[in-house]
């Protein structure tokens, strides 16, 4: 009789973990996806592994030409994802539409983002910028006097400086 009652109760115990495991997948599911319905615009395309950690989607909104000299575009990062360290010859502006990301000056403190705010990335200095670990990132960037050049992509963002935000 007590082997019986243990049998049982071990199989609600993995019946109540399973359950638990599918709510929990089925919630990081859900963010993901309300993440990119927050998107003011379409996905886009997957930019390369070389040059991001996760997944990072980017949908060009300007191209350059001679009369504007700009490019603008809008970048998705699903949780977790992040660029490179790069540089922009004449420097970027990011606006951050939705969700939560870090961005690093080289030599300088990991920063917080959130909607609305406006980040300046100063001419050839090497930076980073990316979603946090449990939100996805929304973020419109304007690359200016494209006459000089567009990015220089450097080395990944390893862990360790991802994670030393504080």
């Amino acid at each position: 009789m007590e082997k019986t009652r243990n049998h049982i109760a071990t199989k609600i115990l993995l019946t109540l973990a399973a359950a638990a495991l599918i709510t929990f997948q089925g919630f990081s599911q859900s963010k993901a996806d309300a993440d990119a319905k927050q998107a003011i615009f379409p996905k886009g395309q997957q930019g390369p592994a070389s040059n991001f950690t996760g997944k990072a989607f980017n949908y060009g909104l300007l191209e350059s030409d001679s009369t504007y000299n700009t490019v603008v575009g809008n970048v998705f990062f699903e949780p977790g994802a992040r660029s490179n360290w790069h540089k922009h010859p004449a420097g970027q502006i990011l606006i951050i539409t939705a969700g939560e990301g870090f961005h690093q000056i080289k030599g300088k403190p990991i920063e917080k983002m959130r909607k609305g705010d406006v980040v300046k990335c100063p001419p050839d200095v090497e930076h980073w910028h990316g979603a946090s670990p449990d939100s996805g990132l929304h973020q419109m960037y304007i690359i200016p006097n494209t006459e000089k050049g567009i990015v220089e992509w450097l080395q990944p963002v390893n862990d360790k400086e991802y994670n030393a935000f504080k």
